[in-house]
């Protein structure tokens, strides 16, 4: 019990002992890591995030997600791979494409964004610039609904491909397709004229909040996971100038939303939830499962690049200490979000995105979160899809070279 009540003070220390320096800002990002472990070395991790590169993007039949695949006009393609389900997801390329820009892998940035564009792009009715969510690997068909997140993500990587790399041509003018994607994300019900064919904007232009799809009755609510402020911030900052000011409300209403969201005790999130925070009893999506593990990611993300949502501190304190309070062992991975445990199986993309909830807090870091991280591998098997690429994200950002190039 002493334990536990010190490991409480240090953490609610933290929460309130300081305010950040906004990296993204700034362009100092902390390293969690060392923070930890001041006598790991930046070869040390260097080595252990390179390990994650080897592994998933070149490693063998047991433990790669990328794969090579045939060439188009524009050049070579690849596409990553949800192993266990046998096909290829906008989330999964979107994190790709992130993943490769993050570790200055340009061509693998490039094979992938061709796939994507070739095989997963709307090129022409309703949905025209969209990204279907599903397709098998030799490309679609495949379930042909957009979801949000994908979109989110892919904008992002290709406005940070820009920064960092320059502008090609065709379909490698980063900027340019980054600023398309973002105006039909946004206004894509004013392009069609209205609710066409049920297509809808990727943002709802009356609450302001990403949709979990923006097609029929599914943009009547959303997911906790897909608000992405830290990503709202840099689009404000490098979209269209008449976008700003929107993106910058999108924002403010995200950072706010999480306080909504959590639950006031555990600080857990469900997978869908209603406009008001909500949950949304469909299907069990009510509770904290796979999707909800990213929540905690994206305010402490945010927090740590814009320091914009003071409430991020208490959010990642809560809902560490209810962690904390499962006991030392891997705890499990998903519950109703009072904290009822609903299975007791553990997830290595949920120990992932906890060490990255404490990029939120001031002061030392819960050394059992960080310690967590550090000691995972990259996962292999059937089910490492999900879960790597949770955990590669993680180590870049808590290392401090998840950089929002701007």
């Amino acid at each position: 019990m002493k334990r536990y009540w010190a490991w409480m003070l240090v953490l609610l220390l933290g929460a309130s002992g300081g305010v950040q320096a906004a990296s993204a800002v700034s362009g100092k990002y902390r390293n969690v890591f060392r923070e930890w472990r001041p006598e790991l070395t930046e070869h040390m991790i260097d080595a252990k995030i390179n390990s994650y590169w080897q592994s998933l993007f070149e490693g063998d039949a047991d433990s790669r997600i990328y794969y090579p695949a045939a060439p188009t006009a524009d050049g070579p393609t690849a596409y990553i791979k949800d192993i266990g389900n046998d096909d290829v997801r906008s989330e999964g390329m979107s994190y790709g494409l992130m993943i490769a820009v993050q570790m200055n892998r340009k061509p693998e940035f490039d094979a992938l964004w061709n796939w994507m564009h070739t095989h997963m792009r709307y090129q022409d009715g309703p949905r025209r610039g969209y990204f279907r969510w599903q397709c098998r690997p030799p490309g679609c068909p495949g379930d042909a609904v957009p979801a949000s997140d994908g979109e989110e993500y892919v904008a992002t990587a290709l406005l940070m491909a820009s920064a960092r790399w320059g502008n090609g041509k065709g379909i490698y003018d980063y900027g340019r397709e980054a600023d398309d994607l973002l105006t039909v994300m946004l206004h894509k019900q004013t392009i069609n004229g209205g609710v066409v064919n049920e297509a809808r904007s990727i943002f709802s232009p009356s609450q302001h909040q990403v949709v979990f799809v923006p097609v029929g009755t599914a943009a009547d609510f959303t997911d906790p996971s897909y608000h992405l402020p830290a990503f709202y911030e840099l689009w404000a900052r490098r979209g269209s100038e008449t976008d700003r000011a929107q993106w910058r409300k999108i924002a403010e209403t995200s950072r706010h939303y999480f306080q909504l969201a959590a639950h006031p005790k555990t600080g857990l999130t469900p997978e869908y939830a209603e406009f008001d925070g909500r949950p949304r009893r469909q299907e069990g999506h009510g509770d904290f499962r796979f999707d909800s593990f990213r929540t905690a990611v994206n305010w402490s993300v945010d927090q740590a690049w814009w320091g914009r949502n003071p409430q991020a501190a208490e959010l990642s304190t809560r809902l560490l200490g209810f962690f904390q309070r499962q006991g030392d062992g891997p705890y499990p991975a998903q519950y109703a979000i009072d904290g009822t445990v609903l299975d007791r199986e553990s997830s290595t993309g949920l120990i992932a995105c906890n060490a990255v909830a404490t990029l939120a807090l001031d002061g030392p870091p819960p050394a059992r979160f960080v310690a967590d991280l550090w000691n995972l591998t990259p996962p292999k098997g059937k089910w490492r899809y999900y879960d790597g690429l949770l955990q590669f994200m993680a180590m870049l950002h808590v290392s401090g070279r998840f950089i929002a190039y701007q």
